[in-house]
């Protein structure tokens, strides 16, 4: 029987590919989109000033016919970004993490204490440059490619020092193979005004997805590399709505990446150890390499509805269809695991009334997913999870700094038995029958988590104050305070990338994690062209942390960033 979603995307696919030529008419437009849309409500002037709103729409016209190639049409944009970054006391006390957690899962599937060592500390220096060119061979039709370079300075070199470590080593990281520093982060073509209809869009390629606030999808920016998708997007837009419908594959296992093999090379394994790595496959993780099913799709629905007085709604629905073995990423813990189908349905409000904003998402996932036991792929777990974020705030907007001052509560459900699965794949406890642990999906985080990424929208409560002033035309300065408890006490504590921070025990009763307080300004010189930002957090260790790692230290961090685009 057809998978649902290859129904989905042969429906894309069609419409797309039966469009004649001759329905690109020449409306009147601005240049293609670099993908970025609004950031948020928290503090967006960290980031790049260049980025904009996208606009697809506009009403169609008699135009003079464009040659095949005109210098004019073509433009570019770039940007590039150095950040160092410190953060003393990175698992509170304890040792180094491992594959991001400040402890482990021991057999019986309960969090350890600390791993051995002390005072774990970080310092680097993260930077990026990013070069997008784009040509307008017509005002409906964009080609874009957007090439970045995502640096960590001396991570292409050896520890040890052979071969003259990072000064000869230009693209991929000799500490851990693979690790290549220049990729394509986007690379779409756009088509406006499909089949004579203004409005109708498609992007088709590697593009940013961003929807909202970015609590589920984002371009996640603050990272070194940031999120993009491979896919389709249609869109219809008109002054009083925009909907959206795309499906995009975010994992294929019947090709390698740039393989000249085509059709004839064999399948992929669903596992891929490291070159030089002593780790070998379980031939388990591979048993639906011959599969052309066995890959992971996502179907996203949104509609932005703007002619409600002051208001904006937004309803979607997701779809996540993940046909890898249940073996491959076993973990209920894990985000994104392996062997499930999950829906999503979801709505955001935004309510602007004088000097009030206010703010409310709200988002229920249903389906069934794998419990990572067997090698039968069974998804033998029902998906009961939902998640909601409220912001209400007040603007002096008169007032020459133009204070404002917000309150927020987030929500994400979390499951006791997320850790029923050991990294070695033993029999822990049960499920429970249910996958209860909220997906978070590929959002922007830092700009709900606080800007220490100590957290997700995943098994949390989290009540937050927020404080922000702009004492100049080119200052903006922040005070952002958060409390952090966990849904569920024997659900993990989750950090910004949404794997664990701490794994909890399995008797653990404790929920309240700690506070965290940062202190954020930003300075924007060379006619907007270039931002300096100076960020400072602290998090203040709670009951939570003590009694799950053993430790009780808190936790500094602190970046300096000079971002500088044209």
């Amino acid at each position: 029987m057809r998978h649902p979603i290859d129904m989905w995307r042969f429906v894309l696919l069609c419409f797309i590919l039966t469009i004649p030529s001759w329905s690109i008419l020449a409306p009147t437009s601005l240049r293609a989109e670099a993908g970025h849309v609004g950031y948020g409500p928290i503090s967006p002037v960290f980031f790049s000033s260049a980025e904009s709103d996208a606009i697809e729409t506009g009403n169609a016209t008699t135009l003079p016919t464009w040659s095949a190639f005109d210098l004019r049409n073509f433009w570019m944009r770039a940007d590039l970004r150095v950040r160092p970054e410190w953060r003393n006391g990175v698992c509170f006390g304890g040792g180094p993490p491992i594959a991001g957690a400040c402890n482990s899962l021991n057999q019986s599937g309960s969090g350890t204490g600390a791993h051995s060592g002390r005072h774990a500390d970080d310092f680097f220096i993260q930077q990026w440059a990013r070069i997008g060119l784009g040509y307008d061979p017509s005002p409906n039709l964009n080609f874009y490619v957007e090439v970045q370079d995502s640096a960590t300075w001396g991570g292409s070199g050896d520890p040890i020092g052979r071969n003259q470590g990072d000064a000869s080593t230009h693209n991929c990281g000799s500490q851990q193979a693979g690790q290549c520093r220049l990729g394509i982060r986007a690379g779409y073509m756009l088509a406006r005004n499909l089949a004579g209809i203004d409005g109708l869009s498609a992007k088709i390629g590697r593009q940013y997805v961003v929807f909202g606030n970015q609590r589920l999808f984002g371009h996640f920016d603050w990272a070194n590399t940031g999120y993009s998708h491979d896919g389709i997007m249609l869109s219809y837009t008109t002054a009083a709505f925009d909907t959206k419908l795309g499906w995009f594959r975010n994992s294929e296992t019947d090709l390698g990446q740039a393989s000249p093999g085509g059709s004839l090379a064999p399948n992929l394994l669903t596992c891929n150890p490291e070159a030089n790595s002593s780790a070998t496959c379980n031939p388990a993780l591979a048993q639906h390499a011959t599969d052309a099913g066995g890959d992971v799709d996502l179907v996203v629905f949104h509609s932005q509805i703007r002619s409600i007085l002051r208001m904006i709604v937004e309803p979607y629905y997701v779809l996540y269809s993940n046909r890898l073995p249940e073996r491959a990423n076993p973990g209920q813990y894990l985000p994104k695991s392996a062997s499930q189908l999950r829906h999503m349905v979801g709505l955001r409000l935004e309510f602007r009334a004088g000097n009030w904003d206010f703010t409310h998402e709200a988002a229920y996932q249903f389906g069934r997913s794998a419990d990572g036991f067997d090698f039968d792929n069974r998804r033998n777990l029902r998906i009961n999870a939902w998640a909601s974020g409220t912001w209400l705030g007040y603007t002096w907007y008169t007032n020459r700094w133009k204070p404002r001052v917000a309150i927020g509560f987030d929500y994400a459900s979390g499951d006791g038995d997320s850790n029923c699965v050991t990294p070695g794949g033993n029999l822990a406890r049960s499920c429970g029958g249910n996958a209860n642990t909220f997906e978070n999906f590929f959002p922007t985080n830092f700009l709900h988590v606080g800007y220490m990424l100590n957290g997700a929208w995943r098994n949390s409560v989290q009540p937050q104050v927020n404080v922000q002033a702009r004492p100049t035309a080119r200052d903006h300065i922040e005070l952002w305070a958060l409390r952090k408890y966990l849904a569920s006490a024997r659900d993990n504590w989750y950090r910004g990338s949404q794997g664990p921070l701490i794994f909890s025990g399995s008797d653990n009763r404790t929920t309240h994690i700690g506070d965290e307080l940062d202190i954020a300004w930003s300075h924007m010189f060379a006619d907007g062209k270039v931002s300096l930002s100076i960020i400072y957090g602290h998090f203040f260790s709670g009951p939570y942390i003590k009694h799950q790692l053993g430790t009780s230290a808190d936790q500094d961090w602190g970046i300096v960033q000079l971002w500088t685009n044209f």
